[in-house]
């Protein structure tokens, strides 16, 4: 039996060295990147057996992915495709005020034909956890298809199902992304959702605590994760509510770093820790991330627990 599995696209991200412009730079740094695949390396390096179930090109771009995963104890099971392409996006680091820009090239991805049928769906079954997020149903009708199939039956074989909405403004727009995962809410066990989409996607109002209880009072969930940028996130368990501080950390890269949250909450959730300690396992791998070049938390049990034992971050339970 799997601990986790997870499903979703992986690409590969490519960025100009030093903060540079794309527009003219002659070399790029080349990483792995995908929401569900970068949960699947955070856990799977923090102690659980993990999954990643996809479709790839068969080429070496396909290999490329597959082979990175592999490096970190990933357990990798895809669809291998010889008609359709491998995703890309490019970063542009920027400080203030240019920012950071996200150019996507990603249509036509083999994983936007994967269905149900061609996918080993006893992994999802046996699994304890499955895992995927709101990026994926965006990708096209099929993989909303795809993700609903999988979540149901997830659910129905008593795997918990982990959902992080993870809004991409470039994929769709708000009022069609709330309507498309409001009806995939009710096969979802576990949530997460930054404050800000809560509100501007989901359509929802008031502070943390009366998001995260209004959520749960519509679709009942077992755990409702807020996560709240600079002032840290929010859980809502049992009717209970647990508020974790940030660990103050370098900016290096902070892509990836609600990935490496939940997939340092989803480590210490299942060995049977609590929602604030859960919380504060996420919080350090996050802050861990931010560290690291690339959508990937290459961290460490050890220094997980080296950040906590720092205690910079603050938990308050009510």
């Amino acid at each position: 039996m799997t601990d986790l599995v997870t499903f979703g696209e992986s690409m590969l991200r490519f960025s100009p060295p030093d903060q540079d412009r794309l527009e003219r730079v002659d070399q790029l740094d080349v990483h792995v990147a995908g929401a569900e695949s970068n949960v699947a390396v955070a856990a799977n390096r923090l102690g659980l057996d993990a999954t990643w179930l996809s479709k790839l090109p068969d080429s070496s771009l396909g290999r490329r992915v597959i082979g990175e995963l592999g490096t970190h104890g990933v357990d990798v099971a895809v669809v291998r495709d010889d008609d359709h392409r491998m995703g890309t996006y490019y970063v542009e680091f920027g400080g203030r005020p240019r920012g950071t820009d996200v150019i996507y090239d990603r249509a036509d991805s083999a994983v936007t034909t994967a269905e149900t049928a061609e996918l080993d769906t006893d992994l999802v079954a046996d699994a304890d956890l499955f895992h995927t997020t709101g990026i994926t149903p965006a990708l096209s009708d099929t993989l909303l298809s795809t993700t609903a199939d999988l979540l149901e039956l997830a659910r129905d074989a008593g795997t918990t199902t982990v959902f992080d909405v993870n809004y991409r403004s470039k994929l769709w727009p708000p009022a069609e992304a709330c309507e498309t995962l409001e009806a995939l809410f009710p096969h979802v066990d576990v949530l997460m959702v930054a404050e800000r989409d809560a509100r501007d996607v989901l359509d929802r109002a008031g502070d943390a605590e009366s998001l995260a209880r209004g959520l749960d009072a519509d679709f009942g969930f077992e755990v409702v994760l807020v996560t709240r940028g600079g002032e840290g996130s929010l859980a809502l368990a049992d009717g209970d509510v647990h508020e974790q501080g940030v660990f103050e950390a370098d900016d290096h890269d902070t892509v990836g770093t609600g990935d490496a949250f939940i997939g340092g909450f989803l480590a210490r959730h299942h060995d049977d820790g609590s929602v604030p300690e859960s919380l504060a396992y996420g919080a350090a791998t996050a802050s861990l991330k931010r560290t690291v070049p690339g959508d990937i938390a290459v961290v460490t049990p050890e220094e997980v627990e080296s950040v906590l034992a720092e205690g910079e971050g603050s938990g308050i339970s009510r």
